[in-house]
Order: structure tokens, then C-alpha cells, then sequence
């Protein structure tokens, strides 16, 4: 049997102990073992955006950090933007903006987006399109998911 690690973390805001082989990336952990299934597997090779998460304020893709990397940092997943079960506007844009069909990248863009508006509260659509550019659609285009981001952004900004 191989060797598990005991891994310390925090995820969502909640902190959380859990046990790994080395070789486990975190989005198998985190689907299989603390069953945050939003986070979601795509291609595996860190070419398709659909596992991006927060990682200690920088977002990475899940399938490409092993989960021991984790030890002692702060990660979000898309199951951490809503408050409660109140949407993030980000979220409530999105299903207003019909900018999601199958699902799959939906976790990803999400948090991405919203990494976005955290740093900058107004960006232009240049900047939208290029912080989004690892994260890909097969079903929707692109215009939507901007649209999107931009009335988020709109909205953030109002309530402020």
C-alpha cells in the first residue's frame, strides 16, 4: 500500500485534514476524497481551465499541483463563491446570461472570473478575454461568458 501523507489546509474557508498518496493531484482530492465535486475534470493535462480554483490568491489548475502542495494554504473552489445560498453575482450572471450549457467549464470560468474581480473591479473586455484564455468552451463561445463577467462587474460595482 502506499505511503499517505497528512495534509493541512484550508478550503472554502473551512479548515480541513486530509489523508494522500504523493503522486495525487488536488483536484483528485479534492473529488474523490473531500467530495467537492464541482471542481471539474476536463482534460487532466492542464489545458482546458475546467478544475481552476484559488490557490493562495493565484489561480491554478487542480489537475496540475499535487494535492501535499496544499499543506498549510488557502484554496477555493467554485463550492466557495456563494455565500451561503446566496449566488456571487458572478454566479447569478452567468444562469442570467445563459453563459453555460453542458457544465463542465462552467466551475472553472466561475472561479477565474472571480478571481478577476477581485483584483480588478472593472475590467475591460481585452482583460476579461485574456485572463480567461486557459480556461475553453466547447458548447457556448465565448461572448456570453464576457457579457457575463462584465455585468458581474457591473453589479459588483453598484453595491458597493
Amino acid at each position: 500500500m502506499p505511503r499517505r501523507v497528512h495534509v493541512q489546509t484550508t478550503i472554502n474557508g473551512e479548515e480541513i485534514d486530509f489523508l494522500c498518496e504523493p503522486r495525487q493531484s488536488l483536484l483528485e482530492v479534492l473529488r474523490d476524497v473531500l467530495g467537492l465535486t464541482g471542481t471539474k475534470e476536463g482534460c487532466n493535462d492542464g489545458n482546458c481551465g475546467a478544475c481552476t480554483v484559488i490557490f493562495d490568491g493565484r489561480i491554478v489548475t487542480a489537475c496540475l499541483v499535487l494535492a501535499v502542495e496544499a499543506e498549510g494554504k488557502q484554496i477555493t473552489t467554485v463550492e466557495g463563491i456563494a455565500v451561503g445560498r446566496e449566488l456571487h453575482p458572478i454566479q447569478q450572471c452567468f444562469l442570467e446570461g445563459a453563459a453555460l450549457q453542458c457544465g463542465v467549464c462552467t466551475p472553472g470560468f466561475i472561479v477565474a472570473a472571480k478571481s478577476l474581480l477581485d483584483q480588478d473591479n472593472n475590467p475591460s473586455e481585452d482583460k476579461i478575454r485574456l485572463w480567461l484564455a486557459n480556461n475553453l468552451c466547447r458548447c457556448t463561445g465565448y461572448d456570453k461568458i464576457v457579457r457575463s463577467v462584465q455585468a458581474a462587474a457591473e453589479r459588483m460595482q453598484e453595491a458597493r
